[in-house]
């Protein structure tokens, strides 16, 4: 396809440096789309190793470092642990970095995903979702992203191509921010997004260095002429203050995420809500609460719906890490009835979203029916139909909440 291998002009800015040259709408694939977020934030340091469904992000990347376009040290490297150990020990000298993996990629970083969170490293890292094996599988499920929800890693999970490019550049002014010093993963659907091609905003270079500029070394990093440790022992009564900054910080990043929405809203007239993507919800009495592409189809069920009667709208959750608990419940305490669709495991506990979601009503006077739905494993469509079929569960439903999450489509006759 012509448009997968597009090359962009390339121009120079007034300091001489490279940058994507103006403004317009290319067909791209979701990958490409977070290319192009990663080279318009000018990062520094790329490294990553390839895996199925996220290697054409830096396939991309490491061709725009070959022409020129981006003036970047692209870091090659035998394994994903490796990868991000790349990016700390760039992060940590102060430049800024960029990192992508999916399903095992992401399990095999796992030290280096804590050590990046907790040492409070701006790194972005693009999460292409991909189901864990086995049984193998390259198809989008959200359980790798969310098996990294307790690492110290802001998480947003975005809709569309639009949306992932616009979200790494959002990643870098949140988690950069003085106040936030946060490392960010930014997840989209393997294949539903990150391989369908679609017309995409590109802005231009002027526009992103604009927004997000180079923001001046924190105290703490890495420097030849000063001499220091870092991530060294610590001693019982100073660790848990450490760990409590984090979460401090961490915290605060639910009102710099609007902010830097808000502000990216007026540079590029783009807005994705923040930290919840809300549709036809002024008058709902029932609402889809769901995670990423999925979204789409709910929205279309809530559509349908309407016309039969029922006032149904959509929450879509962009930020799961810091999980926007106040936020979301005023969004749903005074409805009749919610169904969670999460497209994620956690055995023995059902759908993790929906375990956020039933924490967020806790304590609500009269809480509204809440339903948790598991679908979607393995790459299985969640259709119109299921989201449908999981609304009218709530609506038939005689629990306020459902101790467990049923299952939406699932193929009673082949089990055991």
């Amino acid at each position: 396809m012509w448009h997968l291998h597009e090359r962009v002009p390339y121009e120079s800015d007034h300091h001489g440096q490279g940058g994507i040259a103006m403004s317009k709408h290319r067909v791209m694939s979701g990958n490409y789309a977070v290319a192009y977020g990663a080279a318009l934030s000018r990062v520094e340091l790329i490294s990553a190793y390839p895996i199925t469904p996220q290697t054409s992000i830096v396939e991309k990347l490491s061709e725009m470092v070959d022409s020129g376009l981006l003036k970047a040290k692209l870091v090659r490297v035998e394994s994903e642990h490796s990868a991000l150990a790349a990016c700390v020990g760039g992060a940590s000298a102060g430049a800024r970095t960029f990192t992508a993996t999916s399903s095992h990629g992401l399990l095999y970083m796992n030290e280096m995903i804590f050590w990046a969170g907790y040492a409070r490293l701006p790194i972005v890292m693009a999460v292409v979702t991909r189901s864990i094996g086995p049984p193998w599988s390259i198809w989008s499920e959200h359980t790798d992203l969310l098996a990294q929800r307790d690492t110290g890693w802001i998480i947003m999970m975005v809709q569309t191509n639009q949306e992932a490019l616009d979200s790494v550049i959002q990643a870098y002014a949140i988690g950069e921010d003085p106040e936030i010093m946060l490392p960010v993963m930014v997840g989209l659907d393997a294949f539903t997004v990150s391989h369908t091609s679609v017309p995409v905003e590109v802005p231009d270079q002027e526009t992103v260095d604009k927004f997000l500029p180079k923001n001046a070394l924190p105290s703490f990093l890495l420097d030849s002429s000063e001499p220091r440790t870092m991530g060294n022992l610590a001693y019982p009564e100073w660790n848990m203050e450490f760990r409590y900054l984090l979460d401090d910080s961490m915290r605060k990043a639910t009102r710099k995420i609007v902010e830097v929405d808000k502000k990216f809203t007026s540079e590029f007239g783009r807005m994705y809500g923040g930290l919840l993507d809300k549709y036809r919800m002024d008058d709902a009495k029932y609402a889809i609460v769901t995670v990423g592409a999925q979204a789409g189809e709910a929205k279309e069920a809530a559509d349908a719906l309407r016309g039969s009667g029922f006032a149904v709208g959509v929450v879509r959750v962009r930020v799961l890490r810091p999980f926007p608990r106040q936020t979301l419940r005023e969004s749903l305490e005074n409805l009749k009835g919610v169904a969670v669709v999460d497209r994620n495991l956690s055995p023995g506990l059902g759908g993790v979203l929906y375990s956020e979601v039933a924490l967020s009503l806790y304590g609500v006077r009269k809480p509204p029916v809440i339903k948790g739905f598991v679908g979607g494993l393995g790459g299985r469509d969640i259709t119109v139909e299921d989201m449908k079929r999981a609304v009218q569960a709530v609506v038939d439903s005689t629990e306020i909440a459902s101790p467990r999450s049923d299952w939406l489509g699932l193929r009673q006759e082949v089990l055991p």
